[in-house]
């Protein structure tokens, strides 16, 4: 690692933990460490555009203050009107994005299973597996077999590359900022671990057809696709959940082979069919993605919302890996949910009608009012903004747009007290560092890979719960040493796939001088924000190195700073 090779710049990361970074309730609002009364009309235009996007680029804070302010808001808030083809261009690159889950599969699922069963099948005829305590060593040589049989452009592996890249290029690359941004909301309210079997290639379209399609509109419907998806139903193992024997409608089951196989978490058939009720995602619907944990449900909701869902499931993959409700397998009892009664004989209308109920119900309607106020204001934001927002989310019916609006156009948004008071979250920083920069990049993956060494690695969240907004997740000594590698490397042009132009920020007049670099560079990174404490450790560092190129070693220095990991 460079901090362990390099003792000055050893030196300055302690400096950065001392200012706080270090100590996450240093810097939460009401902390006094960066209190302001009012903020000026620029300080205004930083603060929107780091909170409704990943950072401003050169030029980026002069545009919005020519532009004004509100009608930059006003702007952001209506994406589907900002032209984007630059980004379309250039995700062109990544053909999985547009193909189907039955294309995804074809191409990148089954060539696998498929070298997998005849690798079985090999080591079964070579005698491999007789003797005792040999299935450490089958499993060794039938994956060895499998690499040399399917390529690494046929796993499914490159369907989550393209992603991954494709959602770095869009943070960093697109006009419509505050729309990647609550993608990347979204996406972690409803999280889905691509670790789980078939979500490595059922994450493309949850993205795609999911999530990116309703996030403007009402949660109603955002909710009621999420819970018909393939992903999420596989996710939360809602797929595999049955009515037991005795609520079943006393129809013949289908046959299910095919859908068995499909659910294999390894590729393999289950000996057994589904065993029955499954609460996962029952539980987490009204947990995480409504109503949350003191939202007034009880534990016997949790079951009879299951049993609500019996039968939602995926369809065979050779018909296309999509929604499908198998009445067969449906729970037809009589139930209760939240108050909300069902007599015997429903079927799909159940699930439909609790999506609505759950959508509009006002529980949901705070849960989501404070999620986003602590995604746009603060971990802990005002009481009176989560009720006005919450208001303004249920006199709607749900609309996702004016919801945003309340937070992003409330006065509270602009309190001096927020300003540069949450620290970035890996996925901001990296992304904020390379706009910075005014970078750009023909392969993200070692972004991606940087990502995961601070502790965000994209689509790889485990828990249903998804990534903490909370300071405290990500300020840990081992994060910020990732942090100021990473920011030394980019600031270098030693991050494969990426480049950035450092001088292009300084003044000619200026390069020539260590000490005016370092202003010119702040000025163009932190708008001249820097603490005295920092300015300090930099002309220690600077001193000490005995780099040639000062320049790339300030930028990085300074996006490796508590001013630039603040937004």
């Amino acid at each position: 690692m460079v901090l362990l090779r390099n003792p000055s710049i050893r030196a300055f990361f302690l400096l950065v933990a001392a200012a706080g970074l270090a100590v996450p309730f240093a810097y939460g609002a009401g902390s006094g460490s960066n209190k302001k009364a009012k903020l000026t009309e620029r300080e205004k235009a930083i603060h929107v555009l780091n909170r409704l996007g990943f950072g401003p680029r050169p030029g980026d804070v002069e545009r919005v203050l020519a532009m004004g302010i509100r009608n930059y808001v006003e702007e952001q808030l209506a994406p589907e009107r900002l032209p984007d083809s630059e980004v379309a261009e250039n995700l062109g690159q990544f053909p999985t994005l547009a193909m189907t889950n039955a294309q995804l599969f074809d191409n990148y699922e089954k060539p696998l299973r498929e070298a997998q069963r005849q690798a079985q099948q090999e080591m079964r005829a070579a005698g491999f597996g007789k003797a005792a305590g040999a299935s450490a060593d089958i499993a060794e040589k039938v994956a060895e077999r499998v690499r040399r049989m399917v390529p690494l452009e046929k796993r499914p592996q490159r369907v989550l590359e393209e992603l991954t890249q494709a959602r770095i290029v869009r943070a960093v690359e697109s006009e419509r900022q505050l729309n990647e941004v609550l993608v990347d909301f979204w996406m972690n309210h409803f999280n889905v671990f691509a670790g789980k079997g078939l979500d490595r290639i059922l994450l493309t379209s949850f993205e795609r057809d999911v999530i990116r399609p309703h996030i403007w509109g009402k949660f109603e419907d955002l909710l009621m696709a999420t819970a018909r998806s393939p992903a999420m139903l596989f996710y939360l193992d809602n797929a595999q959940s049955v009515a037991d024997e005795a609520h079943r409608a006393p129809r013949p089951l289908p046959r299910r082979r095919g859908l068995l196989a499909f659910l294999g978490m390894a590729g393999a058939a289950r000996p057994n069919p589904p065993a029955g009720l499954n609460e996962n995602y029952a539980r987490e619907l009204m947990e995480l993605h409504t109503l949350g944990v003191d939202g007034g449900y009880t534990q016997k909701d949790v079951t009879e919302l299951a049993r609500v869902f019996t039968g939602w499931s995926i369809e065979r993959p050779e018909q296309g890996p999509a929604f499908v409700f198998r009445a067969p397998l449906h729970d037809v009892g009589a139930k209760t949910v939240l108050g909300v009664s069902f007599p015997p004989g429903g079927g799909l209308e159940e699930g439909e009608t609790m999506i609505r109920v759950l959508a509009h119900h006002p529980a949901t309607a705070r849960r989501i009012a404070l999620k986003l106020c602590q995604r746009f204001i603060a971990d802990d934001p005002p009481k009176k903004l989560v009720d006005r927002v919450a208001k303004t989310f249920l006199q709607t019916g749900g609309d996702l747009r004016e919801t945003v609006r309340a937070v992003v156009l409330s006065p509270e948004f602009f309190d001096g007290r927020y300003y540069r008071a949450k620290v970035k979250s890996p996925f901001e920083y990296v992304v904020s560092a390379v706009r910075a920069l005014g970078g750009a990049s023909d392969n993200a993956l070692p972004i991606a890979r940087q990502l995961a060494q601070m502790g965000e690695p994209l689509y790889f969240c485990q828990p249903p719960t998804g990534y903490s907004e909370s300071d405290q997740a990500w300020v840990n000594t081992g994060a910020l040493v990732a942090r100021m590698n990473f920011a030394l490397q980019l600031a270098a042009n030693r991050l494969p796939g990426t480049w950035t132009d450092v001088a292009s920020l300084i003044p000619v007049a200026k390069a020539g001088d260590a000490g005016k670099a370092v202003d010119a560079l702040s000025c163009a990174l932190v708008d001249d924000e820097l603490s005295p404490e920092t300015k300090i450790g930099l002309q220690k560092q600077i001193e000490a190195s005995n780099e040639a190129a000062k320049a790339p070693l300030i930028a990085g220095l300074i996006l490796a700073s508590p001013e630039f990991q603040r937004q």
